[in-house]
């Protein structure tokens, strides 16, 4: 594992070598200002007015430096379109085979200047987080907010790279203009079928996505699914192993894996009340059926998360079988007439959870060019799997046997699932591939999280700023000292992952807890909602199994539409945290309004009061997770008890509770149902939005 002050000074340009930031001059100055402070020579105020005065002239010597650059590149690419202008009027084939190779030049120069832009923002992230470690004191939080929002940042110049972005998109628009008029010059006989891009170009995209990693709305959905996003590989060989572990039928496997789930998990919630009433319990019993699921999840997910550690095939191979026959015994337990058949039909579907192996596969598994992407539809095929399950539900509205076999609305879910798993397991055993492990045990990013998303940082206003904000790399933080650090925990601790809950539990800061708990309320909340909907709706406006089934659906298909409203425009207005309070503040708005306060409890007002609900609670789980993934200890990103073994688990122990709420409330009569369960959501959620306040400063 390379150091970054050597990879620092390996990778310098020669001759741009004074511009650089002075990372070992300013890891001296953290240990003597460490000093300092022990021995009473300097106070906190007069350290950290030092300390910021040193960053400010360092990122000033990068950003006039990087200006300067930009204007050099600009004012080359301006001459050479004055050469292109000529050649359009006047084509030379040999004259503009030379212009396109001036303009290669100028974007290997420019690809020289975005690997600047990129080590000296890696520089600052890391000497600022060393800051923080060595005085325990968020530092990083007050610097980048106050210079980011400052009319005259210059940290804007380093981490938006705005200008860098005009200059790449010129080069590559005028390079992509010449290519094609060059083919226009050549004869029918010379010009090939299909012009193929300049490699040039390749090099420079690969460049800028690397600075850039995606778009907020692919950004904003991958921390939904809290997988790993770790740095690109810097190397052919490293790119050729991720390659060799690529397969994307896997991948699709994986992602049907997840879809044919959410799908388990919710076409049961329209017609669970009916099906306990038939079976001779109360309608309220239906929370019992419906978080039985989630019980049997809570225990599954450390498993499977361990089982991925050694297979992938397996993991799924087994979740297929124990999900065919769990719908088997839940479909079959009308015949049986047994309520503890049902039940234990969903907690063998709870069993059958894989989606540890899923995040675990997409995060090991899937090359890092593509692997947000890959984060997306993850997401993506978790909310279309939410919305599908009540939609086919309200769909299956036949009634009919064959051979003392009942098929009616209330079994055929789970016959349907039945089939679906069945089918899904013949295509697994014949298209999956294991991944190699013993290429996977020299790799690097091995050591991913099953489920954690890296987004360290957002810069003021909400833009995602992944140069502050790059996952954990192959230059680990704690390991880049040349000199022992007593104050320091060693490299090989740093790196050692939680080998039990309770070593993780340790691991977890205040504001890591608090993530936890807005992450329980948000879920429990959700649960609350979309589980009793089948009773409240039936018993204040008698809707039918239908109508239920279109409301969920509908609520359902809302996730995309919001997360591409907050993911592209929202999050570039606002900060996370910002988000983070305000989606509480208007959840729990939601969750006032949807109480009985009256004689009459409207239509109007369960819809709407649900839709804000509902709307608010995603929008919350996405900034969730983004500042979960901010403020958790990198020990948590690695191993069997990672974050996102964390998340999930504080997930599902909210739906258990939130559908045991249900059940209970039942014994005080169907009228008093929808108070007594909205109670705990308003109670859980303001002593959430309290201790975000307390620790709103550590969230960044």
């Amino acid at each position: 594992m390379v150091r970054f002050g050597k990879k620092l000074t390996a990778d310098q340009v020669p001759e741009w070598r004074g511009y650089y930031i002075n990372y070992k001059l300013m890891k001296k100055k953290v240990k003597q200002y460490g000093q300092q402070l022990q021995q009473g020579e300097k106070d906190r105020r007069r350290v950290l007015k030092d300390f910021s005065k040193m960053l400010d002239d360092q990122i000033e010597t990068i950003v006039l430096f990087l200006l300067e650059q930009q204007g050099r590149l600009a004012s080359r690419i301006e001459k050479l379109g004055k050469q292109r202008a000529i050649l359009a009027e006047q084509p030379d084939i040999s004259a503009i085979a030379e212009l396109r190779e001036a303009y290669r030049e100028v974007g290997l120069d420019l690809i020289k200047l975005l690997k600047f832009v990129d080590l000296n923002a890696t520089g600052i992230r890391k000497i600022l987080k060393k800051f923080d470690k060595r005085f325990s004191y968020r530092f990083t939080d007050y610097y980048v907010s106050s210079r980011s929002n400052h009319p005259y940042s210059q940290l804007q110049q380093v981490f938006k790279h705005v200008g860098v972005g005009a200059v790449v998109g010129a080069l590559s628009r005028n390079l992509a203009d010449l290519q094609e008029r060059q083919g226009s010059y050549l004869s029918i006989y010379d010009q090939p079928a299909s012009a193929l891009k300049d490699p040039i170009i390749d090099m420079i995209n690969s460049s800028v996505d690397k600075l850039t990693r995606s778009t907020n709305f692919l950004r904003f959905l991958g921390q939904h699914a809290l997988i790993a996003q770790e740095e690109s590989p810097s190397t052919a060989g490293e790119e050729e192993i991720e390659d060799q572990k690529y397969h994307f039928v896997s991948l699709m496997l994986n992602l049907v894996n997840t879809f044919l789930y959410m799908v388990n998990t919710y076409i049961i919630v329209p017609t669970a009340d009916d099906y306990s009433v038939s079976l001779g319990a109360a309608s309220t019993v239906c929370g019992v059926v419906i978080g039985s699921m989630a019980v049997a999840q809570v225990f599954s997910s450390v498993y499977f998360s361990a089982w991925s550690n050694k297979s992938y095939f397996k993991p799924l191979v087994f979740s297929s079988i124990v999900l065919f026959l769990g719908n088997v015994c839940y479909a079959m337990a009308y015949d049986t007439k047994s309520l503890t058949v049902l039940i234990v039909g969903r907690l063998l579907c709870g069993l059958g959870s894989a989606r540890a192996v899923n995040r675990r596969y997409i995060s090991d598994c899937v090359p890092a060019r593509i692997r947000m992407q890959a984060s997306a539809g993850f997401v993506s095929a978790s909310a279309l799997g939410m919305a599908c399950g009540p939609a086919l539900a309200g769909l299956l509205q036949w009634r009919f046997k064959i051979y003392m076999v009942t098929f009616s609305q209330s079994t055929l879910p789970g016959w349907l699932m039945a089939v679906a798993w069945l089918l899904y397991l013949v295509w697994l055993c014949i298209s999956f591939k294991e991944p190699n492990r013993a290429t996977e045990a020299d790799d690097t990013p091995h050591n991913r999280a099953s489920g954690q998303s890296v987004d360290i940082g957002q810069v003021e206003n909400g833009l995602a700023q992944p140069l502050l904000g790059d996952s954990e790399s192959k230059l680990n933080d704690d390991d880049d000292d040349d000199e022992e650090d007593e104050s320091e925990e060693s490299a090989q601790d740093s790196r050692k992952p939680a080998t039990s809950i309770g070593s993780a539990y340790r691991l977890l800061t205040p504001s890591v807890k608090v993530q936890l708990l807005i992450y329980f309320m948000l879920k429990y909340a959700m649960e609350i909602l979309l589980s009793e909907s089948s009773v409240i709706t039936s018993h204040y406006f008698n809707w039918n199994t239908s109508s239920v089934a279109i409301f969920l659906a509908i609520l359902g298909l809302t996730v995309l539409p919001i997360n591409a409203v907050v993911g592209t425009y929202i999050s570039n207005m606002f900060e996370d945290r910002q988000l983070l309070m305000a989606s509480q503040i208007t959840l729990l708005v939601g969750i006032i309004f949807s109480f009985k306060v009256t004689s009459t409890y409207s239509v109007i007002q369960y819809v709407v009061s649900a839709l804000v609900t509902f709307v608010s609670a995603e929008v919350l789980e996405g900034v969730n997770l983004s500042l979960l993934s901010s403020v958790m200890s990198s020990r948590l990103s690695r191993g069997t008890y990672n974050g996102g073994l964390l998340s999930t688990e504080a997930g599902t122990l909210a739906r258990v509770v939130a559908d045991c709420t249900i059940t209970a409330a039942g014994y005080l009569g169907i009228g008093s149902l929808l108070n007594v369960t909205l109670l705990p959501s308003l109670v859980i959620c303001a002593a959430s939005i309290a201790c975000t306040f307390l620790t709103y400063n550590s969230l960044f």
